[in-house]
């Protein structure tokens, strides 16, 4: 209760401030949030941690799917589907397929897109 109250009382004295500041001030605010925002170094650092959330959110669902493949929740229904329907496909790869379709294999042996 007392943290809800703090909380508040800190959005009040933010609003009356920031109505204070005036509309110029929250144009110069904002406009170097988006320069901080923008720059090479954030967006790689983005980029970074991106792949890691990535790599984590693929290892874990391993672990996870191998878990209740290895138990009784697996003899369920809805376990069987759940396991069944488990795709180790990258969301990014997923999302390119969908726009491209599958690779597909010429005559000659090579792939075309």
């Amino acid at each position: 209760m007392r943290g809800k109250l703090l909380f508040l009382g800190g959005l009040a004295a933010g609003f009356v401030l920031g109505a204070r500041a005036g509309r110029e001030k929250y144009e110069e605010l904002k406009a170097t949030a988006l320069k901080i925002k923008e720059s090479p170094t954030v967006q790689e650092a983005a980029g970074v941690v991106q792949e890691q959330a990535t790599r984590l959110y693929s290892e874990s669902k391993t672990k996870v799917t191998d878990k209740l493949a290895n138990s009784r929740f697996a003899e369920s229904d809805l376990g069987q589907r759940l396991i069944g329907t488990s795709d180790t496909t990258p969301a990014i790869e997923r999302d390119v397929l969908a726009t491209t379709g599958p690779s597909k294999t010429t005559p000659s042996g090579g792939t075309s897109f």
